[in-house]
């Protein structure tokens, strides 16, 4: 054969078959392993064994890596075994474009099965019979219309196999679900989500031909295969031949099997699997590549089917194999092929993974058995992978069903493993079973008898096991020390020697006729309290074990007499020890007496501690603080927090943290003086009215100004950065309560310098971007806390608010003067300056804006209304030249109630908005007329660019109303750095992913109007106009005044060059209209203002949703 070096891309038991098989026709061998698998022993049956470099199974599917990895070894072929890249089209077209030889089909037969739709389009070609389906990609509404036509379905992914993907539905209500996790299962294991929904059969044999070729048209079967005991779609057992199929109907499956694979001039091996109900068929999928129950074909055909690969990769024609069909011959007796799997089943059916380390391997051989496995005593099993261990093939001649699977049994009684629990119980149930035994097998047979087959484990055991005499190997630990001398331990580590104390004579084997109390952990005996010749029963106390310094009561679970105690206080011994030995038998119980009810109401002392120290932190047990707080008509910290949280949602985290005061006060004074550390931490739900709890959850922070005056300690940045690293992790909002005064220098209880290292506001700046961050301050807010406010993506803050970096004290202390707090920071610098967002009359207005902020960013409300649309067809004046209030436009748009301005006091040439439309969140961005005619100054440039930034990062979109002359101009303009500021609107405007909407409402000059559409009016998803709309490349005077200048200054007559100059602008007006503009496409439209709702409906229903993302979507919003 032309091929000369083999990598095996696979691992396991179909890896080591491989190399056998190549071994075997003397090619060269590579294995690759993962990072976690170096102990696995496929390595040891190759020429070369190469490390991948990742783990788990992301490292077996780096296609490029692998096809890298060959030619770097010299290999000219690559076999991809089952599972992994078997059936990856792309993966065979690296192979061939890097000239490498893929051992199975080419990749336009896989890509061609490997859509289950194209298949199914391909057998109806044919005239293979298929089962009623859809067609292509199937929705929910089409899958539900399906299940009304022609009942329970069958829903299936459209790539791969391997039963993933797929779910059986009965009823109607359980489709969108059910449609829900095939998509996610699919996705997860072909990356393709894409599903589609075949008419269900209820209790079908699942039956598969096995085919092969040669890519010339050439095409031989080999017989089929039974592979209807299925658990989840997940085959145990698969036969070869089916047993008790018809011949006529074996030879209708076989043919429609040659016929399908015809069609393709299928190349290699491969399968064509179909449900058989009474004497009809459907074909359902092909797998083209090897099968894992390839095995019993080989058996009962007597061929080497990876060998057959393997040559016909190198070039062979079935001819030349021997393969044609008329060579092939017929099937000599019978095999069954049992799956060995790291699993057990329980009595729901639900089957839980097991693993560990083999510490028994042995499996059975003799005539007529096979075993493929991977295991050896001593082996690590890897939870990365599937469960697979092992598969059993047991042939005979002949075709007694019933004696196969006898001898099938037999071979599994002869297993003996043990580290690990398995389903060889389960099995030999299955093959025990008298429905099995007659043949009558269909896909529901495992459910149909399920509690038949998880029933009992007492079967042969024909493996060698140790006498019991052999087992009575000393079972106590280490020695006996005085247990009243708690130095005895160490004065016997320093002893030369010591003698252990020896088991029991008899060791684990107790008097004839008795049952051992095994020991349930390795521990030590503290007391006895049965004595031989007591009755035991079920609930009885024997003795009690301390195990890691805990007592453990060990009580009877059977009913008898004690015959003998093997143990005495202080013995330590191993889990599985007999405690001691009963002869089974009936014996009175004594009666309980009457069962003492359970007093609900009774507090223990323990719990008495803790309801009061938690009590202490509650205002009702602070009245002197509450009444600071009403004296500044100010609320309590756990007042806001109330009216925030849903009703009994927060949970408050660290409640019980006081001050690092301790060498300054007594314990008692810090539970009084400083509950929780003067920070209020905890999780709630915010809008649950609203918003379902993945939505609606929060993390909610409040600083307690009665504690310390809201300052900064040891402790409650501890509190913080907890918070902060959950809301990072959970992605959890985050609304912080920031009035107090900042650092805290009096905590006593820590060294330090500067505590310039602690890590809360790197880690609070880190969830910028990342999660909602809502910032609430009432009164003063200065320092760190003044940070950690001007962190949040918005500030929200009462009119009596001052806000500064330093408080008094700091700016004193730099010499800069002395001044009372509220002059530091009022609200009449902060909000026109742009620090405060939205400004409040007091905190309870601050909570219910915050409430409404949050909304914004917990998705869609049902309920909705809004105003008459036909009012905006009145919002802008008739006369080009007349104000109007741009805010009334945005009310008018948007659903009722739903505006929310922020910054609303500065960069006043700009308004920017959170609305709602049709329920949907929403961005505005609009030019306000009202202040400098609506030119965008600096402040405006940075309003808008920063409410942008917040829009896009949790996938808002964003509409803008354009109504402006063009960016500010002028000597005075340019000193606040114009040219810089707006081109924020161009660079942040292109960036945005989220989809955008510019409408014009009157005035469309220049590159303002640009920088109101991404930087160009094609820029947006729409861009379109009001008939009020009126577009230049700048203002039109200053246009006719330099374009036309020669023209004018040849007028001589100051009148006649006015008038000139007058109806040139005119003509410009009339050339740039709206309905001009856009008759030279430069606009998408001019519309009805009263459809402008329905214009930006349109477009977000037509852009995507959103992905759901793992982390940020823009590294942090700009503080500014």
């Amino acid at each position: 054969m032309s091929l000369k070096k083999l990598l095996v891309a696979n691992r396991g038991e179909i890896a080591i078959r491989i190399l056998r098989a190549a071994a075997d026709l003397g090619l060269g061998t590579v294995a690759i392993y993962a990072q976690d698998e170096a102990a696995s022993l496929h390595l040891s049956k190759a020429d070369e064994a190469v490390a991948l470099p990742g783990r788990g199974v992301a490292a077996y599917l780096d296609g490029a890596g692998i096809v890298a990895l060959a030619q770097e070894k010299g290999c000219d072929a690559i076999h991809p075994g089952y599972g992994f890249l078997s059936e990856n089209a792309e993966f065979a077209l690296a192979c061939a474009q890097a000239g490498i030889a893929f051992v199975g089909p080419g990749a336009e037969t896989l890509d061609m099965f490997g859509d289950k739709a194209a298949a199914r389009d391909l057998a109806e070609r044919s005239g293979v019979p298929v089962l009623p389906g859809s067609q292509g990609a199937t929705g929910v509404a089409e899958a539900e219309a399906f299940f009304v036509s022609h009942g329970a379905i069958m829903i299936k992914a459209i790539a791969g196999g391997g039963g993933r993907g797929l779910r059986a539905v009965h009823d109607a209500a359980e489709i969108a679900g059910a449609h829900a996790l095939c998509q996610a299962e699919a996705m997860q294991a072909f990356g393709n989500g894409d599903v589609f929904v075949e008419r269900l059969l209820e209790r079908p044999r699942h039956i598969e031909v096995q085919i092969i070729g040669d890519g010339s048209g050439a095409i031989s079967h080999l017989g089929e295969r039974e592979c209807s005991i299925q658990r989840r779609h997940q085959k145990l057992v698969e036969v070869a031949p089916a047993p008790g199929l018809a011949p006529e109907l074996r030879d209708r499956l076989t043919q429609a099997a040659v016929t399908l694979a015809g069609a393709v001039d299928y190349r290699n091996v491969g399968t064509f699997e179909f449900l058989v109900d009474g004497e009809e068929f459907y074909f359902i999928e092909a797998n083209p590549r090897l099968q894992v129950e390839h095995t019993v074909t080989e058996e009962v055909w007597g061929i080497d089917l990876v060998q057959s690969q393997l040559r016909l990769a190198g070039g062979a024609s079935l001819a030349e194999l021997g393969l044609l069909q008329a060579d092939v011959g017929p099937p000599r007796g019978q095999a069954m092929q049992v799956r060995i799997n790291m699993e057990t089943i329980v009595a729901d059916g639900s089957v839980r993974p097991t693993g560990g380390i083999l510490e028994k391997f042995e499996l059975p051989s003799g005539p007529g058995i096979r075993v493929d496995s991977f295991g050896y005593a001593g082996y690590r099993t890897s939870p990365s992978y599937d469960s697979l261990l092992a598969k059993l093939i047991a042939h005979s001649q002949g075709n007694d069903f019933a004696a196969l699977a006898q001898k099938t049994y037999r071979a599994l009684c002869e297993c003996h493993i043990t580290g690990l629990g398995s389903n060889i119980s389960f099995l030999q149930n299955l093959l025990l079973h008298p429905e099995f035994r007659a043949g009558r097998l269909h896909t529901q047979f495992i459910d149909a008898h399920l509690d038949a087959l998880v029933e009992g484990t007492d079967h042969q055991r024909l493996f060698f096991e140790p006498p019991a005499d052999d087992l009575a190997t000393d079972q106590l630990l280490g020695v006996k020390v005085d247990a009243r001398d708690p130095l005895a331990v160490l004065a016997h580590g320093k002893s030369q020697s010591a003698q252990a104390v020896a088991a029991p004579a008899g060791g684990l084997s107790g008097p004839d006729g008795t049952v051992a109390i095994p020991a349930p952990m390795q521990g030590t005996i503290v007391s006895i309290d049965v004595a031989v010749g007591d009755d035991v029963y079920p609930g009885r106390q024997v003795l009690i074990m301390e195990a890691m310094k805990m007592q453990h009561v060990i009580e009877a679970e059977i009913s008898g007499v004690l015959r003998q105690l093997p143990v005495a206080p202080g013995d330590t011994v191993f889990e599985g020890h007999a405690l001691a030995y009963v002869t089974e038998q009936e014996v009175v119980i004594p009666d309980a007496g009457d069962v003492v009810a359970v007093d609900l109401d009774y507090v223990r002392p323990d719990l008495a501690e803790v309801l009061e120290r938690q009590g202490i932190t509650l205002d009702d047990r602070r009245p002197a603080a509450v009444a600071r707080r009403r004296k500044t008509n100010q609320r309590t910290a756990r007042e806001n927090i109330e009216q925030l949280c849903d009703p009994g949602s927060f949970t408050e985290i660290g409640s019980l943290v006081l001050a690092a005061r301790r060498q300054m006060h007594t314990m008692d004074e810090l539970i009084e003086r400083t509950p929780a550390d003067g920070l209020i931490t905890g999780l709630g739900r915010v809008n649950g009215h609203l918003f379902p709890d993945e939505t609606a959850r929060c993390v909610v922070m409040s600083y307690d100004y009665t504690v310390l005056a809201g300052t900064q300690g040891k402790n409650n940045h501890k509190k913080k950065d907890r918070m902060f690293e959950m809301a990072e992790k959970w992605r959890l909002p985050v609304v912080f309560f920031t009035e107090g005064g900042g650092g805290r220098p009096g905590d006593t209880d820590m060294v330090f310098s500067a505590n310039l290292h602690v890590p809360a506001f790197h880690l609070f700046g880190r969830l910028s971007g990342l999660v909602p961050l809502v910032g609430i301050t009432s009164g003063r807010c200065f320092a760190g806390n003044a940070v950690l406010l001007g962190c949040c993506d918005v500030v929200i803050a009462t009119l009596n608010s001052t806000i500064g970096m330093g408080g008094p004290a700091m700016i004193e202390g730099g010499g800069l003067g002395v001044f009372r707090p509220e002059e530091v920071g009022p609200m009449s610098v902060q909000v026109p300056n742009g620090v405060v967002d939205i400004a409040v009359e007091d905190e309870e207005e601050a909570v219910q804006v915050a409430q409404k902020y949050l909304g914004y960013f917990q998705g869609a409300v049902e309920n909705w209304e809004c105003a008459d649309q036909r009012i905006l067809r009145q919002a802008i004046p008739e006369d080009r030249l007349r104000i109007y209030d741009v805010r009334k436009v945005v009310e008018a748009m948007a659903d009722t109630g739903s505006v929310l301005e922020l910054r609303a006091g500065f960069g006043l040439g700009m308004v920017t908005a959170l609305v709602r439309i049709e329920g949907r969140p929403v961005g505005i961005v609009a030019n306000n007329p009202n202040h400098l005619a609506g030119a965008i100054d600096s402040d405006g440039a940075d309003k808008a660019a920063r409410f942008m930034q917040l829009c896009d990062a949790y996938d808002i979109p964003l509409v803008f109303l354009c109504d402006t002359p063009g960016n500010m101009v002028g000597p005075v303009a340019e000193q606040t750095a114009l040219v810089r500021h707006c081109c924020r609107l161009y660079v942040i405007g292109a960036n945005v992913t989220v989809p955008t909407f510019t409408i014009v409402l009157r005035k469309g000059y220049g590159l303002g109007a640009q920088g109101m559409a991404g930087g160009g009016f094609h820029a947006p998803f729409f861009t379109i106009s009001w008939p009020t709309g009126e577009f230049g490349g700048m203002g039109l005077e200053g246009a006719v005044k330099l374009g036309r200048r020669d023209e004018l200054a040849a007028i001589e007559d100051p009148e006649e060059r006015m008038a000139k100059y007058e109806e040139m602008v005119a003509a410009m007006y009339a050339q740039g209209k709206a309905i001009n503009t856009a008759s030279l496409f430069e606009l998408d439209n001019v519309i009805d203002p009263a459809d402008t709702r329905d214009w930006i409906m349109s477009g977000l229903r037509a852009t995507p949703p959103a992905p759901v993302r793992e982390g940020k979507k823009r590294p942090w919003i700009d503080a500014w």
